[in-house]
């Protein structure tokens, strides 16, 4: 047994570095962070998905002198062997297996808790949740948090407007160099990676049902699209629904899409997207799966109801057996896609948000005496600089404005 959880670490050693070698920019405030340690004697608790790309960031914290206790933000999405290499080659604290149940999900939890942080780094929320319900006596301690992804920015948003959250929260989620890459580049890529490992099933001609059209949903249409589906998007939103069109794609309310599709795919932070009547109407074959954070946009328990049986026939792909003899098909227990049925952003895109989430940290450190208990956009300068960085590592070099330019675009006075 020992042997093989040093083969694992090594292993997560080894993927670790590969990821890293994608990660320019995390890698030169690594070295920063290594010569002036800014984070020297800080105890971070971080709930994120403990994947490769993660890693790299734990890492980068722990050369800036942090204290690191690291949990999973999600069942199913944590890599046991980049766990056991943080925990055997770095030190840290790490409280992840694959396939935990809740209990041992929430017990995780607690034990990141238990290392009475400073600063809290969280995707999803769930971390912030706890700590907020059942370890209040340990937010006078709390400089700040960090939070990963949207659905988590909604539930801070809400506690903020309600008055409860105990101290100030950067939404990492909200950076453009966040949004604009992981959430619509990377969860598109991996998303796709996800469904194609769990089905091995041709994209080319296929209906391919997106719910949800914000930046997640916007990669995810564009990647099935470019693997030769017919893309439908399902949206409340007029806006989005209206860009959805103007880009290309049939638009049409759930009912009408459910009779449709031969893949559907979830993406829009809300419960129940999917549910009994939709089910009622799929066709025989139809494959399901949910990229939003919480597996609550697929109403799994109307979907056990109906079955009349249920099997594994291949890893991450559940069949659900109907009355009438009709055939669906779940994605990783309905959990995110791109992390259960396979790993997640590619490291390129990750690079820019978790330097993101680096410099917040730092930022919150220099500020947190001045900033009330609400959620705040990252700072322009950190979003802007993370831009010009990746830039740099990319080997792009992109034009400025001439003094005369600046002045014109500053100035008022000047006529047609």
């Amino acid at each position: 047994m020992e042997s093989k959880s040093k083969e694992m670490a090594e292993q997560g050693k080894r993927k670790m570095e590969w990821a890293g070698q994608s990660m320019g920019v995390l890698r030169a405030i690594q070295e920063r962070f290594l010569e002036e340690k800014p984070l020297e004697g800080v105890r971070i608790s971080a709930c994120l998905h403990v994947t490769a790309e993660t890693g790299v960031l734990m890492q980068t914290m722990q050369k800036g002198g942090a204290d690191i206790c690291l949990c999973a933000s999600n069942p199913l999405s944590t890599q046991d062997d980049v766990a056991a290499s943080l925990a055997v080659h770095d030190g840290m604290k790490v409280f992840a297996i694959h396939g935990v149940d809740r209990d041992g999900y929430y017990k995780h939890i607690r034990k990141a808790l238990a290392h009475r942080p400073h600063i809290t780094m969280d995707d999803g929320a769930d971390l912030v949740q706890l700590l907020h319900t059942e370890y209040r006596e340990q937010l006078d301690e709390i400089k700040g948090g960090t939070e990963e992804t949207t659905t988590g920015v909604i539930r801070l948003r809400s506690m903020a407007r309600e008055s409860v959250l105990g101290y100030p929260v950067i939404a990492v989620n909200d950076a453009k160099t966040k949004y604009l890459f992981d959430n619509r580049y990377g969860t598109g890529q991996s998303t796709m990676d996800g469904i194609m490992r769990a089905t091995n099933r041709l994209m080319s001609g296929a209906v391919f049902v997106v719910c949800g059209y914000g930046w997640c949903g916007r990669g995810v249409a564009m990647r099935a699209a470019g693997m030769g589906a017919r893309v439908v998007v399902v949206e409340v939103d007029p806006f989005r629904a209206l860009e959805a069109v103007m880009d290309g794609y049939q638009v049409m309310p759930m009912m009408e899409a459910a009779g449709v599709g031969d893949f559907f795919c979830t993406v829009t932070g809300n419960q129940h997207v999917i549910r009994g009547e939709h089910f009622a109407c799929m066709k025989d074959g139809a494959i399901v799966s949910n990229a939003g954070h919480f597996n609550v946009e697929i109403n799994l328990g109307e979907l056990e109801e109906m079955a009349t049986a249920r099997r594994m026939m291949r890893e991450s792909l559940e069949e659900f057996v109907l009355e009438d003899g009709r055939k669906l098909y779940l994605l990783g227990q309905g959990r995110l896609v791109n992390l259960a049925a396979a790993e997640g952003h590619p490291a390129n895109v990750m690079d820019m948000s978790f330097a993101n989430q680096a410099l917040s940290v730092e930022h919150l450190l220099h500020h947190a005496q001045t900033m009330e208990s609400k959620v705040y956009a990252v700072p322009d300068a950190i979003d802007a600089h993370v831009a010009a960085m990746k830039l740099q590592t990319m080997g792009v070099v992109y034009d400025t404005l001439s003094t005369q330019q600046q002045v014109y675009l500053n100035a008022w006075i000047m006529g047609t």
